[in-house]
């Protein structure tokens, strides 16, 4: 494996182990849709694609183009950075997609300010950079977990609707869902 590559997977995980370690504190959900170890779940099949990419698909870079490589880890340090934001941002708001905190607050500072899911656009960013930096196969997984988070998102919009009638029409027009001033 190649500096890049053993960087990539080394923040990966320094990532999701925080991650994890975070969600220790967090409001208790009411209703949560996709279990209390899904965590655990995206970092597993993280750790695996990176595996599989090193031992079996070797030789099957996008390129060894230093620049793409330093380009590709930029994206992918700039994505994390932006999940981690939002998450600080979040506090104890914080939970795994689509599930109900009991007493929710919402946020609208930080990252929150120009996008309504940043962290979704910044695991999906960070993924991105992985593709360009270490493989092209990764941009299967972007595929499949872009279209969940999607789903995610309209989810999550329906219920903030229902909890805050009051606020969060506004908020949702004046901001974008994954991508500032475009989406």
């Amino acid at each position: 494996m190649d500096v890049v590559t053993v960087a990539i997977l080394v923040t990966w995980v320094a990532f999701w182990v925080y991650w994890l370690a975070a969600a220790a504190g967090v409001k208790t959900a009411s209703r949560a849709r996709w279990g209390r170890l899904a965590g655990f779940r995206v970092a597993a099949l993280l750790l695996v694609l990176l595996l599989v990419r090193a031992r079996v698909l070797k030789g099957h870079a996008v390129t060894h183009n230093p620049w793409l490589e330093g380009a590709g880890l930029a994206i992918f340090l700039a994505g994390l950075g932006l999940a981690v934001w939002a998450r600080l941002f979040l506090g104890r708001n914080w939970g795994t997609p689509m599930s109900e905190k009991a007493d929710p607050e919402l946020v609208t500072g930080g990252p929150y300010h120009r996008i309504r899911h940043p962290i979704y656009s910044g695991i999906i960013l960070a993924m991105v950079g992985t593709a360009v930096a270490v493989s092209v196969y990764w941009l299967i997984a972007v595929a499949l977990l872009g279209a969940y988070f999607g789903y995610s998102a309209v989810m999550e919009e329906r219920y903030m609707t229902r909890r805050f009638p009051d606020t969060y029409p506004a908020y949702k027009h004046a901001t974008k869902m994954l991508v500032p001033f475009l989406l």
